[in-house]
């Protein structure tokens, strides 16, 4: 079991490559409005006498200078990087950041596969002297940069800072929680054998052992734990759970030691995620952990739109109510005290439970009787759900009870406790009747309250700005409220905090245009710039579309898709992934191939998606089949991936309730949905999906688009207009020749 370096240590090696949100919550925290944005500080660039940052900070030019000097062929890079070659989009994108560091604003920067973005707007915020904030779409790039990049270039530059590698709060153990649920476990009281599954018990001595030696608490350096295991959320430090100054091990808090490395520190790695989820909770008095910046740098810029969708919207389900009265039970396991009050606790938290039983089979019986939608969510009015209102406003009412009947007994909890001659004051030695309510009681207290407001809210069902859907998810089924624009949200509560943002990805741009990206994430005025991928795609790639091919809704779609992947698969041996924009799809194809061809098959949904990327890197000729979550995010260097197979166009479907909501607000608002909206969306998805292939300039690879539609509708002039420069044909012949 592997226990990496502090996440302040940026001289390491490379390593391998959960908030809750109110429609109210997207406040600006502390004194700093959305329209102040933090002042900038005099520049405090530091260097050694060997590296290339000697600046003079009253001169713009200089600095901007400096930065294009690290990118030469004699500059910093040179000095790290094996075989360093300068590429000109690299060193354009360099200094346009350099500038909007300098003058403020926005950067809008689409740089190609290849281009070296990373390095491009790391070194000119480096050589800036202030703080900077790097968001990115993936765990994979956070460590990428923080493990690989960072301790590279504070070798090349000669400057000295700090950086620090921040994930969501769920990634992190929580000591308080961990130390109730041990010793529930090792007491054996009851609440510790409800809570326990056998299987779990192995993992105590593990976790203990690990805790002895962490000084990030991050569950990343328990190798060997398994992803679903279900011990970890009981012992996450989520912020519902959080009781923030009151806990009694706050000082020693790993989330709180990780909130003071990064305020200390000079580059701050975030994802898209954390990043959303800590500007939706910044009025909350325990969410927020990312410190101030001046500036933003946002990477995988096209997620964004997606993520904020998640995180400034509503949701309630059964399985946040079982994990209120889970923890309802926990705490009045360890605190003891008043019998009467326990009692009365427990009869509250009995009516919330058969409350919410009644509540949710009455949804499921209503969802199983008018299934509709597209996987597994279904959208609602406030008309439908009023024949389920009785019983969700009398789940409201039990937990408003609850949130009561929690809040009088850590008020009577603190009086006691305050009283001369109790135990409690007794072992403070002091009789303050100002103490503080018992903090896991108000924590219950508090979460009761948002769950029973956040119902309500979700029962009305009549705010314009939100669409409402119920979601399947495993075994369970939730109520939802999406924010159909994200645009004002994230101007306000996201980037009109910072004096420079700047935003970068292979895929901003449509129809040559960033048009699209700014209207979705609300940017009035950028600076813009588009660069090429520096690989040579009419050497290295060859873009493969069948001469025939039903339509994608024709019921021979599937046979004629299984019959062209096989015989590209035997072209290129295997060495593919292929991906579908359905999970029917890739169903129905299956079969087919799995008869067909002999080379190891993996398919996603057998085993997790990080497992499934390594096996296929370490097998031989493999094929991968998998659908949206392999579309982006994935980096598979040199042979092994060899072959990118798409079986459609990837639009978004209209029967998804953000999807379709977002298509009505834009036909009532004048515009023209498909055009406006959903070919721009897919265009931008196809790019992500193709972009798997050419990671590298040694590589090489058949790009294969299975869907007619490219040729035979007028919107496929803008898919191909949008593809990269390889040369095209129709000859299964020609990609055999290709690898040869």
């Amino acid at each position: 079991m592997q226990v990496p370096r502090s996440p302040t240590d940026v001289s390491g090696t490379p390593d391998e490559r959960g908030i809750a949100a109110r429609p109210d919550a997207a406040g600006t925290g502390g004194a700093r409005t959305a329209d102040s944005p933090p002042a900038l500080e005099p520049v405090r660039r530091r260097h050694d006498s060997h590296g290339d940052a000697d600046i003079d900070p009253a001169d713009p030019q200089a600095f901007i200078a400096a930065v294009l000097t690290a990118f030469s062929d004699t500059g910093a890079l040179s000095r790290v990087v094996d075989g360093y070659e300068p590429r000109d989009g690299q060193a354009r994108m360099a200094a346009a950041m350099a500038a909007v560091l300098e003058d403020g604003g926005t950067l809008l920067a689409e740089a190609g596969t290849g281009t070296g973005k990373t390095l491009a707007y790391l070194i000119p915020a480096i050589l800036s002297g202030h703080r900077v904030l790097v968001s990115t779409g993936t765990k994979n790039l956070q460590e990428q940069i923080f493990f690989k990049d960072l301790p590279a270039l504070r070798a090349a530059l000669g400057v000295s800072f700090t950086a620090t590698l921040m994930k969501g709060r769920s990634n992190y153990l929580c000591l308080h929680r961990w130390e109730t649920y041990r010793d529930g476990v090792e007491g054996n009281t009851a609440a510790g054998g409800r809570l326990i599954e056998t299987g779990d018990r192995v993992m105590l001595p593990i976790i203990g052992q690990w805790l002895r030696t962490t000084t990030t608490g991050d569950r990343a350096e328990l190798r060997d734990l398994p992803e679903d295991l279900a011990l970890w959320k009981d012992v996450a430090a989520e912020a519902d759970t959080c009781l923030g100054t009151d806990c009694p091990r706050h000082a020693e808090c790993f989330v709180t030691l990780m909130r003071q490395r990064a305020a200390e520190s000079d580059v701050v790695i975030v994802n898209h995620h954390l990043l959303c989820a800590d500007a939706s909770v910044r009025q909350s008095a325990y969410g927020e952990v990312i410190p101030s910046s001046p500036t933003l740098v946002v990477d995988e810029a096209h997620q964004l739109e997606d993520v904020a969708t998640q995180y400034f919207g509503v949701s309630f389900s059964s399985y946040k109510v079982d994990d209120l009265l889970t923890d309802v039970h926990r705490v009045l396991a360890a605190a003891g005290g008043d019998a009467a009050a326990a009692q009365g606790i427990h009869r509250a938290a009995g009516r919330v439970s058969d409350h919410s039983r009644a509540f949710f089979t009455a949804l499921t019986l209503a969802r199983a009787a008018h299934p509709g939608g597209s996987d597994g969510r279904a959208r609602y009015t406030a008309d439908a759900m009023a024949g389920h209102a009785e019983e969700g406003l009398m789940l409201a009412g039990a937990l408003e009870g609850l949130e009561a009947v929690l809040a009088l007994s850590a008020r009577a909890g603190a009086a006691e406790g305050a009283r001369p001659g109790s135990r409690d004051a007794a072992a403070r030695g002091t009789a303050d009747a100002n103490d503080p309510a018992d903090p896991g009681m108000t924590s219950a207290a508090r979460r009761a309250g948002e769950l029973h407001k956040d119902l309500r809210f979700l029962l009305r069902a009549d705010d314009a700005a939100y669409v409402y859907y119920l979601e399947n998810r495993g075994r369970g089924l939730f109520l939802r409220a999406s924010p159909i624009d994200v645009s004002r949200v994230l101007r306000e509560a996201l980037f009109d905090r910072y004096r420079t943002v700047a935003l970068t990805s292979a895929t901003l741009s449509v129809d040559g245009s960033f048009d699209y990206v700014k209207g979705r994430l609300g940017i009035r005025a950028a600076d813009e710039l588009r660069l090429p991928s520096e690989f040579d795609y009419t050497r290295q790639a060859l873009l493969y579309l069948p001469r025939r091919m039903p339509p994608p809704k024709s019921p021979l779609f599937a046979q004629a898709a299984a019959r062209e992947t096989i015989e590209l698969l035997r072209r290129s041996r295997g060495r593919a992934f292929v991906l579908f924009t359905s999970y029917a799809m890739l169903r129905a194809v299956l079969p087919f191939v799995q008869s067909a061809i002999p080379y190891p098959i993996l398919v996603q949904g057998t085993a997790p998606r990080s497992t499934l990327i390594d096996q296929f890197r370490g097998t031989p000729n493999a094929v991968l089949l998998a659908t949206s979550s392999f579309w982006q995010g994935v980096d598979v260097v040199g042979e092994a991936l060899s072959c990118v197979i798409v079986d459609r166009l990837p639009f978004a479907s209209p029967g998804d309730p953000v999807t379709a909501a977002r298509i009505d607000a834009i036909g009532a608002g004048g515009g023209r949905p498909f055009d406006d909206y959903q070919v721009p969306l897919a265009i931008l998805a196809l790019q992500q999906g193709l972009g798997r292939l050419l990671r590298h300039r040694s590589d090489r690879g058949v790009l294969a688009i299975l869907d007619p539609r490219l040729k035979t509708m007028g919107y496929g002039r803008r898919f191909l207009a949008s593809l990269p420069p390889a040369p095209v044909t129709h000859d299964l012949d020609a990609v055999s020749r290709f690898f040869i």
